[in-house]
Formats: structure tokens, C-alpha cells, sequence
């Protein structure tokens, strides 16, 4: 964020609050998955990195029990106010049920807040993007209150009080992926997860000439919980009927080649479609680290095609919006790959493109979107950056 940006958001502040003597300033990324989509749940791997693209927060300690929050993004609700000993109060569709939930799991896993702070928070972020604004914003406060606080809180211990929030405060059922990827990210590095065992190690991405082009389908993801729901469904049924020969826990045990020679103990079409790219997105998972280790972005690129197109004819959580973004995209010079991102169905698909071609690769995207889709696509480009930090 840009010294402009940060110098206008404290001048914000002091109108808000009328004081800012003590500021301290914190970021907290947004996450795009390179690759892995759909692998979380079926024990496989994901391949997460933070972007540069994000949520600020502004933030100093007052006397008293009183929490005072601002944001620039809801201006029009104005200043939210309430005691501390009201955090467990949820007030329907607020923002601040954000706040309120970190502040609830950090006092159950036994941390003390026990003064009133003041919060402007400011987000990059757009929503239903699919880029991870509620995990975003979990992390953002869970860093403040770790700071203002001097709480200690471990790194992992305060990402998993986050997916916490977000599942039983705020009621999303989510894995861990965006809120491991958003508290652990590192500039220029991804990082290869496995959900089973929350087993990390952080992989370098050099894109060299090449820049992450992430492309917002601007629509509206009413479709997603329940398309989920139903495909969680799908391939737990598939894992059951594999699991009546093969000794195996979750479908990301298999290689392809012994998917493949079993399929007939799944013995339905959909349900082997399914299945098989919950096993093959893995495997694609494991490649994607070897590739980014031997610095072959051409190779990344294909598996990116490959994942679309599994995600579109296997797992078939599209739609048109993201097949006209990604598969445009493909078709483009100084493309070497695209792929939608998230759970689908709307969301952002995501582009390796050559830096000096963004602004032609735009238009000529851009302009098939809006003749096929009817209203336009947004663009940002995004670096890999640092996770979830006190500025």
C-alpha cells in the first residue's frame, strides 16, 4: 500500500476518533491457490500464496472497555460501538462479527483482552472474488490483538483460531486453506499444505518476465454452498466404494494409474469424474512444486490448462463466466496458462502472462468477456507477498 493511502487513512482515523497518539499500522494479504482446487477435502495437497493485494488496519489501545470500530469500505454504517462484555453478542450480516469472534476464540484458548481499542480497517479486497476477504480480515485482527495485546499467540495456533472464527462464530464451514495461507505467507514463495497433516514447506516462485493476472468474473457466487455440498458429497461416496477392495483413507492416496485400474469399484460415470480429479488435481499439486523448484514456468502453465479443464468437464464447477475468462485467456500471446481459482461457479480464475502483454491481454479478454458474459470482468495484477504482519 501505497505512503499516500497510509497517510490518508490516518488522517481518517483522527477525524473518526477524534485522537492518535499511539497508532500502530498492520497488513494482512488476500491468497489466490496457484494450483489444487477441490484437493483440500478428499486429503490431498493445496498450493496457496498471499498476494499484495489486501486488508490495512489501523489500530491503537484506549482506556476502558469500549471498542470502537470504522470502516472505510461500509462508511455509511459510521461508527460501531460496544463493551467488552459484549463480544458475544453477533449482530446479523455487521462486519464486526469479525472482530468479536477472534476476540472470542483468543479469550476461550485462554489469552486476556481486557481493554478497549480503536479500529480503522480498510480492504483491497473485492468480496465474493474468492480471494479470502473474511480470512483476510480474521488475520488482520487476530496480528492487532497479538500485538496490542503482547499476547505470544503461535503463528499456527492463531491461524487455526481464525478458521475457528470463521466456522463457528461467523458460521462458514471452510478448511484451513486460506487462513494457513494468509498467516504463513512469504513474498515470492507458495506454499505446498498438506491438509491432512497441516504439513507445510514453502516453495520460491520466480516468475521472472511472467506477472499473475487475476481476472473477477463480477459475479454473484449465490450457487457455490450447495454445488459444494453436493460435490463434498459426490467424492466421499466414491472414497466409500474404493474403500470396499483398496486400504486408503482419502482419494488423494492414490497415484492416477491406480485410480485409473480401480474405477470399476466406483462403477458410476459421475462419481469416477469426480473422483478422478480430486486424485489427478493432487497429483498436479505435486508436480507444480518440482516445476517451480526447476524454475520451468511452461510446465506450470500446462498444469494450469489441465486443472481448468478438469475442474470444467470432471468436476464441473465453472459455469460460463469463468470458461470464457480462462479458456480466452489461454488462446492469448505471452499466456502460458490459465485456470479458474476457489470453488467456482464465479469467483476469479487466475493467468501467467508475460508482464509486457497485461495491458493487450486485458482488452482482448476483457472484451470477449463482456460480449459473451454482457457485463465486464475486473483485472488486478497481483505480486506473492508476505503474510498477515504488523507494518
Amino acid at each position: 500500500m501505497s505512503t499516500e493511502k497510509i497517510k490518508e487513512l490516518k488522517e481518517k482515523f483522527f477525524k473518526v476518533f477524534g485522537e492518535a497518539s499511539a497508532i500502530e499500522e498492520f497488513f494482512s494479504p488476500g491468497r489466490i491457490n496457484l494450483i489444487g482446487e477441490h484437493t483440500d477435502y478428499n486429503g490431498g495437497y493445496v498450493f496457496p500464496a498471499a498476494i499484495t493485494i489486501g486488508t490495512t488496519g489501523l489500530a491503537q489501545l484506549r482506556e476502558g472497555k469500549r471498542i470502537r470500530l470504522f470502516s472505510e469500505n461500509f462508511s455509511e454504517i459510521g461508527l460501531i460501538e460496544f463493551d467488552l462484555s459484549e463480544v458475544n453478542d453477533k449482530v446479523e450480516g455487521s462486519w464486526e462479527n469479525f472482530v468479536k469472534g477472534m476476540i472470542v476464540m483468543l479469550q476461550g484458548a485462554g489469552y486476556k483482552i481486557d481493554k478497549g481499542f480503536d479500529l480503522l480497517v480498510y480492504g483491497e479486497i473485492p468480496t465474493a472474488s474468492g480471494l479470502s476477504s473474511s480470512a483476510s480480515l480474521e488475520l488482520l485482527i487476530g496480528v492487532i490483538l497479538d500485538e496490542l495485546f503482547h499476547l505470544n499467540v503461535p503463528r499456527l495456533e492463531l491461524v487455526q483460531l481464525g478458521q475457528k472464527t470463521e466456522n463457528e462464530f461467523i458460521g462458514v464451514n471452510s478448511g484451513i486453506l486460506d487462513q494457513f495461507a494468509i498467516g504463513f505467507g512469504k513474498k515470492d514463495e507458495a506454499i505446498l499444505l498438506d491438509c491432512n497433516t497441516l504439513k507445510y514447506e514453502m516453495v520460491p516462485v520466480r516468475l521472472g518476465d511472467y506477472s499473475i493476472v487475476i481476472m473477477n468474473t463480477k459475479k454473484s457466487r449465490a450457487l457455490t454452498e450447495s454445488k459444494y455440498n453436493e460435490r463434498f458429497a459426490e467424492t466421499r461416496i466414491a472414497l466409500e466404494r474404493l474403500q470396499t477392495k483398496l486400504d486408503i483413507q482419502s482419494l488423494a492416496e492414490l497415484t492416477n494409474e491406480e485410480f485409473d485400474a480401480n474405477t470399476n469399484l466406483i462403477g458410476d460415470e459421475i462419481l469416477i469424474k469426480r473422483a478422478r480429479h480430486a486424485v489427478y488435481e493432487n497429483t498436479r499439486c505435486k508436480i507444480a512444486k518440482k516445476v517451480f523448484v526447476a524454475g520451468d514456468l511452461k510446465e506450470f502453465g500446462k498444469l494450469l490448462n489441465a486443472s481448468h479443464e478438469s475442474l470444467k468437464n470432471d468436476y464441473e464447477v465453472t459455469g460460463i463466466e469463468l470458461d470464457t475468462l480462462a479458456e480466452t485467456a489461454q488462446k492469448q500471446k505471452g499466456v502460458l496458462g490459465a485456470r479458474m481459482t476457489g470453488a467456482g461457479f464465479g469467483g476469479c480464475a487466475i493467468a501467467l502472462v508475460k508482464t509486457e502483454k497485461i495491458a493487450t491481454f486485458e482488452k482482448a479478454v476483457g472484451d470477449k468477456y463482456l460480449k459473451v458474459v454482457g457485463y465486464p470482468a475486473e483485472f488486478y495484477v497481483a505480486q506473492i507477498g508476505d503474510g498477515s504482519k504488523k507494518l
